[in-house]
């Protein structure tokens, strides 16, 4: 009998932005090294990535495609978007990270217009774009600009650095714009990452609501039981436990910054009943949320041990 081929793990990396900031930097010489040494399977973050290679050579994959990289070259990464970078054998390559709150940009520029503001944000979330400088100055030289201010926190960095976010972010939805209607049908893979990155942001701003999979089938514009079984498929958990886990992340951060009670955090993270977010609470973290709260050190190791499983032909 021929045994079951296993799927390929695909591992989601949780970043908590700095309280009050739109972004925050991976610089220094702990990102020149051989990157994918020992891993073999993808990642996705819960920020946009914006990466620039400043030497070595290696490939770098966008959901199903590979690129090869050099020198030179930067990447724009919708936040739920799979991808991983692995140098050649023998090498080392340098790279450094912006991460960055792309909603919220958009919505202290364009919130007081809501249509331009989804448009801004189905462009940006429409693909992953892996650019030469050569070919896109513009972009590259603000990318590479932003980072050294991050490198260099003079007064009013994080403002200067903000501006000229909300400037590359319109560049790159303005870039956006010219991906072909063919190309876009063609990318199965990237339709499927636009659809659960919608249904991702909606949770993360409504998770204190009330919220029914068939709204989130909704947004989606499919039947209900076709976006259970897509999100399952990428998520590798329904749609009800993702929320869940959201929720209890939320309340983790009210349990450790405030002295709140329990049942009134439990309230503002969307569970209607204190025993509903008990149970959630401590089936995902092992304990309960008064024992959390005496030892909140590890929470986010413990948050991050889940396991993403792609499903075949995604």
């Amino acid at each position: 009998m021929s045994r079951r081929k296993r799927k390929p793990k695909m591992e989601y990396r949780y970043y908590r932005m700095p309280e009050g900031r739109k972004v925050f930097a991976l610089l220094g010489e702990k990102w020149v090294q051989h990157y994918g040494r020992d891993i073999d399977y993808l990642h996705f973050h819960n920020y946009m990535e914006i990466g620039y290679c400043y030497e070595g050579t290696g490939t770098l994959t966008l959901g199903k495609k590979n690129y090869r990289f050099s020198g030179g070259e930067f990447t724009v990464i919708p936040q739920n978007y799979p991808h991983t970078t692995n140098s050649d054998d023998d090498t080392v390559s340098r790279w450094e990270y912006l991460f960055v709150d792309a909603e919220g940009i958009l919505q202290e520029t364009c919130g007081h217009n809501p249509i331009r503001q989804e448009r801004m944000s189905r462009r940006l979330n429409s693909r992953a774009l892996f650019l030469k400088e050569k070919d896109y100055p513009s972009l590259g030289g603000k990318v590479r600009r932003i980072l050294d201010i991050m490198r260099n926190t003079e007064e009013f960095y994080q403002e200067e650095a903000a501006g000229l976010l909300t400037a590359l972010l319109a560049g790159i939805a303005r870039n956006n714009q010219e991906t072909s209607e063919k190309e876009e049908s063609g990318l199965e893979d990237s339709k499927f990452s636009v659809m659960i990155a919608q249904t991702l942001q909606y949770i993360s701003t409504h998770y204190a609501e009330p919220i029914k999979v068939k709204e989130l089938a909704s947004i989606c514009h499919i039947s209900e039981t076709h976006f259970r079984r897509i999100f399952s498929s990428y998520m590798n958990m329904s749609p009800l436990e993702y929320i869940n886990q959201v929720r209890i992340r939320m309340a983790c951060e009210h349990l450790k910054r405030t002295d709140e009670p329990i049942a009134e955090i439990a309230v503002k993270c969307g569970f209607s009943t204190n025993s509903t977010f008990n149970r959630n609470f401590k089936q995902l973290l092992g304990v309960t949320p008064m024992e959390w709260r005496k030892r909140p050190e590890n929470y986010e190791r413990q948050l991050l041990k889940f396991e993403i499983h792609s499903e075949e032909g995604w």
